[in-house]
Protein backbone atom coordinates (compact mmCIF):
# COMPACT_ATOMS: atom_id res chain seq x y z
CA UNK A 1 0.00 0.00 0.00
CA UNK A 2 2.87 2.54 0.49
CA UNK A 3 4.80 1.86 -2.52
CA UNK A 4 0.94 2.84 -4.72
CA UNK A 5 0.83 5.67 -2.72
CA UNK A 6 4.23 6.42 -3.41
CA UNK A 7 3.53 5.63 -6.91
CA UNK A 8 0.65 7.33 -7.76
CA UNK A 9 2.03 10.77 -5.92
CA UNK A 10 4.99 10.75 -8.27
CA UNK A 11 2.76 10.26 -11.40
CA UNK A 12 0.54 13.03 -9.93
CA UNK A 13 3.82 15.39 -9.78
CA UNK A 14 4.84 14.25 -12.98
CA UNK A 15 1.73 15.09 -14.78
CA UNK A 16 1.38 18.52 -12.89
CA UNK A 17 5.40 19.20 -14.00
CA UNK A 18 3.98 18.29 -17.58
CA UNK A 19 1.10 21.14 -17.03
CA UNK A 20 4.15 23.75 -15.75
CA UNK A 21 5.98 22.58 -19.03
CA UNK A 22 2.69 23.26 -21.41
CA UNK A 23 2.39 26.92 -19.10
CA UNK A 24 5.66 27.81 -20.14
CA UNK A 25 4.41 26.87 -23.64
CA UNK A 26 1.47 28.63 -23.75
CA UNK A 27 3.11 32.01 -22.09
CA UNK A 28 6.03 31.95 -24.90
CA UNK A 29 2.85 31.29 -28.10
CA UNK A 30 0.87 34.32 -26.42
CA UNK A 31 3.68 36.75 -26.25
CA UNK A 32 5.21 35.73 -29.78
CA UNK A 33 1.58 35.90 -31.03
CA UNK A 34 0.88 39.18 -30.08
CA UNK A 35 4.85 40.55 -30.84
CA UNK A 36 4.41 39.20 -34.71
CA UNK A 37 0.84 41.12 -34.53
CA UNK A 38 0.54 44.75 -36.34
CA UNK A 39 -2.13 47.03 -34.52
CA UNK A 40 -4.80 47.20 -37.38
CA UNK A 41 -5.70 50.78 -36.64
CA UNK A 42 -9.11 49.66 -36.87
CA UNK A 43 -11.11 51.87 -34.39
CA UNK A 44 -15.33 51.45 -34.03
CA UNK A 45 -17.31 53.11 -32.32
CA UNK A 46 -18.21 51.42 -28.96
CA UNK A 47 -20.31 51.59 -25.86
CA UNK A 48 -19.17 50.77 -22.70
CA UNK A 49 -21.44 49.62 -20.32
CA UNK A 50 -20.54 49.22 -16.49
CA UNK A 51 -23.29 48.07 -14.01
CA UNK A 52 -22.65 49.85 -10.75
CA UNK A 53 -23.73 49.33 -7.16
CA UNK A 54 -22.06 50.98 -4.41
CA UNK A 55 -18.61 52.31 -4.29
CA UNK A 56 -15.19 50.35 -4.14
CA UNK A 57 -11.99 52.58 -2.68
CA UNK A 58 -10.46 52.72 -6.15
CA UNK A 59 -13.94 52.72 -8.20
CA UNK A 60 -13.36 56.52 -8.95
CA UNK A 61 -10.17 56.07 -10.34
CA UNK A 62 -10.71 53.28 -12.51
CA UNK A 63 -14.09 55.10 -13.98
CA UNK A 64 -11.03 58.04 -14.74
CA UNK A 65 -8.71 56.03 -16.43
CA UNK A 66 -11.68 55.12 -18.89
CA UNK A 67 -12.81 58.76 -19.84
CA UNK A 68 -8.54 59.00 -20.67
CA UNK A 69 -8.61 57.34 -23.72
CA UNK A 70 -6.65 58.00 -26.64
CA UNK A 71 -9.19 56.40 -28.98
CA UNK A 72 -9.98 57.42 -33.15
CA UNK A 73 -13.73 56.08 -32.79
CA UNK A 74 -16.11 57.86 -30.93
CA UNK A 75 -16.96 56.06 -27.34
CA UNK A 76 -19.24 56.58 -24.45
CA UNK A 77 -19.77 55.34 -21.17
CA UNK A 78 -23.67 53.99 -20.04
CA UNK A 79 -23.74 53.11 -16.24
CA UNK A 80 -26.47 51.12 -15.03
CA UNK A 81 -27.84 51.45 -11.47
CA UNK A 82 -30.33 49.30 -9.51
CA UNK A 83 -31.63 52.89 -7.75
CA UNK A 84 -31.12 56.63 -8.21
CA UNK A 85 -30.73 56.33 -4.55
CA UNK A 86 -27.56 54.12 -4.70
CA UNK A 87 -23.67 55.76 -3.46
CA UNK A 88 -22.65 55.00 -6.99
CA UNK A 89 -25.30 58.07 -8.54
CA UNK A 90 -22.75 60.97 -6.41
CA UNK A 91 -19.66 59.58 -8.05
CA UNK A 92 -21.09 59.21 -11.58
CA UNK A 93 -22.19 62.60 -11.53
CA UNK A 94 -19.10 63.82 -10.25
CA UNK A 95 -16.90 61.97 -13.48
CA UNK A 96 -19.72 64.24 -15.65
CA UNK A 97 -18.55 67.27 -14.20
CA UNK A 98 -14.93 66.56 -14.05
CA UNK A 99 -15.07 64.99 -17.89
CA UNK A 100 -17.72 66.98 -19.81
CA UNK A 101 -16.43 66.01 -23.06
CA UNK A 102 -16.92 62.62 -22.25
CA UNK A 103 -20.26 60.97 -23.42
CA UNK A 104 -21.37 59.40 -20.12
CA UNK A 105 -25.18 57.92 -19.34
CA UNK A 106 -26.78 56.96 -16.41
CA UNK A 107 -29.59 54.09 -16.89
CA UNK A 108 -31.42 53.16 -13.78
CA UNK A 109 -32.37 49.38 -14.02
CA UNK A 110 -35.87 49.45 -12.54
CA UNK A 111 -36.46 45.40 -12.85
CA UNK A 112 -34.55 42.75 -11.35
CA UNK A 113 -35.27 40.07 -14.22
CA UNK A 114 -33.08 37.30 -12.71
CA UNK A 115 -30.60 36.25 -9.67
CA UNK A 116 -27.82 38.18 -11.52
CA UNK A 117 -28.27 42.17 -10.74
CA UNK A 118 -25.43 42.77 -12.79
CA UNK A 119 -27.10 40.88 -16.15
CA UNK A 120 -30.30 42.10 -15.34
CA UNK A 121 -29.31 45.55 -15.24
CA UNK A 122 -27.18 44.77 -18.31
CA UNK A 123 -30.32 43.79 -19.82
CA UNK A 124 -31.67 47.05 -19.53
CA UNK A 125 -28.83 49.30 -20.27
CA UNK A 126 -28.21 47.36 -23.72
CA UNK A 127 -31.42 49.09 -25.21
CA UNK A 128 -29.84 52.73 -24.67
CA UNK A 129 -26.25 52.06 -26.36
CA UNK A 130 -25.88 53.89 -29.17
CA UNK A 131 -23.40 52.08 -31.09
CA UNK A 132 -22.89 48.72 -32.79
CA UNK A 133 -20.09 47.37 -30.80
CA UNK A 134 -20.35 47.26 -27.03
CA UNK A 135 -17.69 46.60 -24.17
CA UNK A 136 -18.53 45.14 -20.77
CA UNK A 137 -16.56 45.51 -17.91
CA UNK A 138 -16.56 45.79 -13.83
CA UNK A 139 -16.80 48.98 -12.10
CA UNK A 140 -13.33 48.89 -10.27
CA UNK A 141 -11.46 48.04 -13.37
CA UNK A 142 -8.60 50.29 -14.26
CA UNK A 143 -6.83 50.84 -17.67
CA UNK A 144 -4.72 51.84 -19.57
CA UNK A 145 -5.40 55.05 -22.06
CA UNK A 146 -4.69 52.42 -24.82
CA UNK A 147 -7.47 50.30 -23.61
CA UNK A 148 -9.85 51.11 -26.28
CA UNK A 149 -7.31 51.42 -29.36
CA UNK A 150 -5.64 47.55 -28.39
CA UNK A 151 -9.18 45.89 -28.00
CA UNK A 152 -11.14 47.40 -30.33
CA UNK A 153 -8.94 46.68 -33.19
CA UNK A 154 -9.10 43.20 -32.82
CA UNK A 155 -12.34 43.85 -34.44
CA UNK A 156 -11.06 44.27 -37.84
CA UNK A 157 -10.89 40.54 -38.39
CA UNK A 158 -14.53 39.87 -39.24
CA UNK A 159 -14.39 36.34 -38.13
CA UNK A 160 -13.80 37.86 -33.68
CA UNK A 161 -17.27 38.42 -32.29
CA UNK A 162 -15.90 38.98 -28.82
CA UNK A 163 -12.30 40.50 -27.37
CA UNK A 164 -11.40 39.54 -23.88
CA UNK A 165 -8.28 40.82 -21.51
CA UNK A 166 -5.87 39.31 -19.07
CA UNK A 167 -5.78 40.81 -15.80
CA UNK A 168 -3.71 41.66 -12.47
CA UNK A 169 -5.23 42.10 -8.74
CA UNK A 170 -3.95 44.63 -7.08
CA UNK A 171 -4.00 44.59 -3.65
CA UNK A 172 -5.27 47.63 -1.25
CA UNK A 173 -2.60 49.54 0.79
CA UNK A 174 -4.49 47.84 4.21
CA UNK A 175 -3.17 44.66 2.40
CA UNK A 176 -4.02 41.28 4.23
CA UNK A 177 -1.80 37.54 4.03
CA UNK A 178 -4.78 36.61 2.47
CA UNK A 179 -5.51 39.43 -0.14
CA UNK A 180 -1.99 39.02 -1.17
CA UNK A 181 -2.19 35.21 -2.05
CA UNK A 182 -5.64 36.16 -3.97
CA UNK A 183 -3.51 38.34 -6.44
CA UNK A 184 -0.74 35.72 -6.47
CA UNK A 185 -3.14 33.48 -7.68
CA UNK A 186 -4.88 35.46 -10.23
CA UNK A 187 -0.94 35.91 -11.61
CA UNK A 188 0.77 32.83 -11.14
CA UNK A 189 -2.32 30.29 -11.11
CA UNK A 190 -5.60 31.66 -12.72
CA UNK A 191 -4.00 33.09 -15.74
CA UNK A 192 -0.90 30.40 -16.83
CA UNK A 193 -4.55 28.12 -16.69
CA UNK A 194 -5.92 30.20 -19.55
CA UNK A 195 -2.59 30.63 -21.41
CA UNK A 196 -2.36 26.74 -21.59
CA UNK A 197 -5.99 26.09 -22.70
CA UNK A 198 -5.13 29.14 -25.38
CA UNK A 199 -2.65 26.33 -26.11
CA UNK A 200 -4.70 23.43 -25.88
CA UNK A 201 -7.53 24.37 -27.30
CA UNK A 202 -5.86 26.53 -30.12
CA UNK A 203 -7.81 29.34 -29.09
CA UNK A 204 -10.25 30.84 -26.11
CA UNK A 205 -13.66 29.76 -26.13
CA UNK A 206 -14.52 31.49 -22.83
CA UNK A 207 -14.57 35.23 -21.88
CA UNK A 208 -13.20 37.13 -18.73
CA UNK A 209 -14.95 39.45 -16.67
CA UNK A 210 -12.60 41.93 -16.63
CA UNK A 211 -13.30 42.96 -20.17
CA UNK A 212 -16.46 41.65 -22.66
CA UNK A 213 -16.20 43.75 -25.83
CA UNK A 214 -18.32 42.26 -28.83
CA UNK A 215 -20.67 43.23 -31.46
CA UNK A 216 -24.19 43.35 -31.47
CA UNK A 217 -24.59 41.22 -34.13
CA UNK A 218 -22.61 38.22 -32.34
CA UNK A 219 -24.25 39.04 -29.40
CA UNK A 220 -27.64 38.61 -30.77
CA UNK A 221 -26.87 35.14 -32.55
CA UNK A 222 -25.50 34.02 -29.24
CA UNK A 223 -28.59 34.34 -27.87
CA UNK A 224 -28.05 37.70 -25.88
CA UNK A 225 -28.21 38.43 -22.46
CA UNK A 226 -31.46 37.72 -21.18
CA UNK A 227 -30.47 33.55 -21.02
CA UNK A 228 -28.05 34.63 -18.41
CA UNK A 229 -29.76 36.41 -15.31
CA UNK A 230 -29.52 33.33 -13.47
CA UNK A 231 -26.11 32.59 -14.45
CA UNK A 232 -23.25 33.59 -11.81
CA UNK A 233 -20.41 32.89 -14.84
CA UNK A 234 -21.79 35.24 -17.33
CA UNK A 235 -18.61 36.38 -18.45
CA UNK A 236 -17.67 32.75 -19.17
CA UNK A 237 -21.29 31.89 -20.82
CA UNK A 238 -21.51 35.20 -23.09
CA UNK A 239 -17.79 34.22 -24.91
CA UNK A 240 -18.75 30.01 -24.94
CA UNK A 241 -21.94 31.05 -26.68
CA UNK A 242 -20.55 33.40 -28.85
CA UNK A 243 -17.58 30.57 -29.87
CA UNK A 244 -20.73 28.62 -30.10
CA UNK A 245 -21.87 30.68 -32.60
CA UNK A 246 -19.05 30.30 -34.95
CA UNK A 247 -17.15 33.74 -34.02
CA UNK A 248 -13.23 33.66 -32.61
CA UNK A 249 -12.90 35.16 -28.95
CA UNK A 250 -9.86 36.61 -28.90
CA UNK A 251 -7.52 37.29 -25.85
CA UNK A 252 -6.01 40.58 -25.87
CA UNK A 253 -2.48 41.64 -24.88
CA UNK A 254 -3.63 44.30 -22.90
CA UNK A 255 -3.73 44.00 -18.97
CA UNK A 256 -6.27 45.63 -16.82
CA UNK A 257 -5.95 46.20 -13.16
CA UNK A 258 -8.51 45.24 -10.38
CA UNK A 259 -8.96 45.61 -6.96
CA UNK A 260 -8.41 42.34 -4.58
CA UNK A 261 -10.41 44.12 -1.31
CA UNK A 262 -7.83 43.64 2.48
CA UNK A 263 -9.63 39.92 2.89
CA UNK A 264 -9.86 38.06 5.97
CA UNK A 265 -10.03 34.52 6.00
CA UNK A 266 -13.41 34.24 5.94
CA UNK A 267 -13.85 36.27 2.84
CA UNK A 268 -10.75 34.71 1.08
CA UNK A 269 -12.27 30.85 1.56
CA UNK A 270 -15.50 32.23 0.65
CA UNK A 271 -14.12 34.02 -2.71
CA UNK A 272 -12.00 31.24 -3.79
CA UNK A 273 -14.79 28.49 -3.05
CA UNK A 274 -17.22 30.35 -5.22
CA UNK A 275 -14.68 31.32 -8.01
CA UNK A 276 -13.85 26.88 -7.69
CA UNK A 277 -17.25 25.71 -7.67
CA UNK A 278 -18.39 28.85 -10.47
CA UNK A 279 -15.24 26.75 -12.71
CA UNK A 280 -16.17 23.31 -11.86
CA UNK A 281 -19.55 24.08 -13.12
CA UNK A 282 -18.53 25.59 -16.34
CA UNK A 283 -15.96 23.37 -17.42
CA UNK A 284 -16.74 19.80 -15.79
CA UNK A 285 -14.05 17.16 -17.46
CA UNK A 286 -11.65 19.93 -17.31
CA UNK A 287 -11.85 20.93 -13.86
CA UNK A 288 -11.54 17.37 -12.78
CA UNK A 289 -7.74 17.95 -13.85
CA UNK A 290 -7.11 20.67 -12.63
CA UNK A 291 -6.14 18.60 -9.62
CA UNK A 292 -3.14 17.50 -11.20
CA UNK A 293 -2.03 20.77 -12.34
CA UNK A 294 -0.74 21.33 -8.47
CA UNK A 295 2.92 19.85 -8.75
CA UNK A 296 4.59 21.68 -5.91
CA UNK A 297 2.28 20.29 -3.47
CA UNK A 298 2.32 16.76 -4.92
CA UNK A 299 6.11 16.80 -4.90
CA UNK A 300 6.14 17.94 -1.00
CA UNK A 301 3.91 14.66 -0.56
CA UNK A 302 5.91 12.04 -2.43
CA UNK A 303 8.70 13.75 -0.29
CA UNK A 304 7.13 12.68 2.42
CA UNK A 305 5.65 9.12 1.22
CA UNK A 306 9.34 8.11 0.14
CA UNK A 307 10.47 8.34 3.55
CA UNK A 308 12.66 11.92 2.34
CA UNK A 309 14.48 9.65 -0.13
CA UNK A 310 17.40 11.61 -2.26
CA UNK A 311 15.68 10.93 -5.89
CA UNK A 312 12.10 12.52 -4.24
CA UNK A 313 14.31 15.87 -3.50
CA UNK A 314 15.83 15.68 -6.74
CA UNK A 315 11.80 15.48 -7.79
CA UNK A 316 10.97 18.57 -5.84
CA UNK A 317 13.87 20.39 -6.77
CA UNK A 318 13.59 20.42 -10.86
CA UNK A 319 9.01 21.17 -10.04
CA UNK A 320 9.96 24.30 -7.66
CA UNK A 321 12.12 25.34 -10.68
CA UNK A 322 9.33 24.82 -13.50
CA UNK A 323 6.97 26.53 -10.84
CA UNK A 324 8.93 29.70 -10.52
CA UNK A 325 9.50 29.66 -13.95
CA UNK A 326 5.82 29.59 -14.34
CA UNK A 327 5.16 32.61 -12.01
CA UNK A 328 7.92 34.70 -13.58
CA UNK A 329 7.36 34.17 -17.13
CA UNK A 330 3.69 34.41 -16.90
CA UNK A 331 3.09 36.73 -13.64
CA UNK A 332 5.92 39.21 -14.44
CA UNK A 333 6.84 38.53 -18.02
CA UNK A 334 3.50 38.76 -19.49
CA UNK A 335 1.18 40.27 -16.85
CA UNK A 336 4.27 42.67 -16.21
CA UNK A 337 2.29 42.30 -11.97
CA UNK A 338 5.68 43.33 -9.79
CA UNK A 339 3.51 42.29 -7.04
CA UNK A 340 4.53 38.69 -8.02
CA UNK A 341 8.59 39.21 -7.55
CA UNK A 342 7.31 40.66 -3.81
CA UNK A 343 5.24 37.63 -2.69
CA UNK A 344 7.22 34.81 -4.40
CA UNK A 345 7.84 33.62 -1.30
CA UNK A 346 4.33 32.90 -0.81
CA UNK A 347 3.99 30.47 -4.11
CA UNK A 348 4.55 27.42 -2.22
CA UNK A 349 1.26 28.83 0.31
CA UNK A 350 -0.71 29.82 -2.58
CA UNK A 351 -0.31 25.83 -4.49
CA UNK A 352 -1.50 24.34 -1.14
CA UNK A 353 -4.76 26.26 -0.70
CA UNK A 354 -5.44 25.88 -4.16
CA UNK A 355 -5.15 22.42 -3.90
CA UNK A 356 -7.28 22.52 -0.77
CA UNK A 357 -10.06 24.53 -2.41
CA UNK A 358 -10.41 21.83 -5.28
CA UNK A 359 -11.13 19.28 -2.99
CA UNK A 360 -13.33 21.11 -1.01
CA UNK A 361 -15.24 22.18 -4.00
CA UNK A 362 -16.47 19.00 -4.57
CA UNK A 363 -18.39 18.75 -1.01
CA UNK A 364 -21.46 20.61 -2.24
CA UNK A 365 -22.65 23.09 -4.09
CA UNK A 366 -23.28 25.95 -2.25
CA UNK A 367 -21.78 29.59 -2.48
CA UNK A 368 -21.41 33.21 -0.85
CA UNK A 369 -21.82 35.77 -3.27
CA UNK A 370 -22.50 39.78 -1.55
CA UNK A 371 -23.52 37.91 1.92
CA UNK A 372 -26.38 35.64 0.64
CA UNK A 373 -25.67 32.11 0.15
CA UNK A 374 -26.87 30.43 -3.14
CA UNK A 375 -27.18 26.87 -4.86
CA UNK A 376 -25.17 27.08 -7.76
CA UNK A 377 -26.17 23.78 -10.22
CA UNK A 378 -25.69 23.97 -14.28
CA UNK A 379 -24.34 27.71 -14.54
CA UNK A 380 -27.82 28.56 -12.35
CA UNK A 381 -28.29 30.11 -8.72
CA UNK A 382 -30.58 29.58 -6.72
CA UNK A 383 -31.12 31.11 -3.35
CA UNK A 384 -30.56 29.15 0.17
CA UNK A 385 -32.89 30.11 2.95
Amino acid sequence: MAIAIEVFLVLLTLAGLAYLLLALLGARDFSHYWHRRLDSGFAPDVSILKPVKGVDPRMYAGLVSHCRQVYAGRFELVFGVGSLDDPAVAEIERLKVEFPECAIRLVECRERLGTSGKVSNLVQMLPEARYEYVLVNDSDIAVSSQYLARVMSCFADARVGMVTAPYVGRTSADRTVWSRLEALGISTDFFPGVLTARKLEGGIRFGLGSTLAMSRVALAKSGGLEPLVESLADDYEMGARIAAAGYRVELSAEVVETTVPAYSFRGFWDHQIRWARTVRDSRKLGYIGLGTTYALPWAVMACVASGFELWSFTLLSVVLLARVAVALSVGVGVLRDEQVLRDLWLLPLRDFFGLLFWVWSFADDTIVWRGERFRLKDGRLTRVA
